[in-house]
């Protein structure tokens, strides 16, 4: 050992001082704890969409086009899940995707074609 290390006195933190970091961790634990229980049995928010109306997951098919008198391409989204058809067009003044239109191919399968 060197002499500067000899002639440092050794310091070592008494029983008070290592009680109250263990004290704060554990009111820290208990807090967290307290607002994972709040989180975990809170009821589930409803009203959101309007009642408890469920959607199923979609599955995706997306196929680029042309819209018919339209100067601007056009990208179809099909979700097959739900029977939903959009089409959206690229708008580059806000660098967005507006949507162009919508079908719901359910009731277009029940409807009659004679009309």
């Amino acid at each position: 050992m060197n002499t500067e290390q000899q002639n440092r006195p050794s310091v070592q933190p008494s029983n008070e001082q290592r009680i109250k970091p263990t004290r704060g961790l554990i009111a820290l634990n208990l807090a967290l704890l307290g607002g994972l229980g709040l989180v975990t049995f809170a009821p589930g928010a409803v009203a959101q969409l309007g009642g408890p109306v469920t959607r199923v997951r979609g599955e995706y098919s997306i196929v680029g086009g042309a819209s018919i008198g339209g100067v601007s391409s056009v990208v179809y989204v099909l979700d097959t899940t739900n029977r939903e058809l959009i089409a959206l067009n690229w708008n580059d003044s806000t660098k967005s995707l507006d949507g162009v239109g919508y079908r719901d191919l359910s009731v277009d399968a029940t409807s009659d074609p004679d009309r």
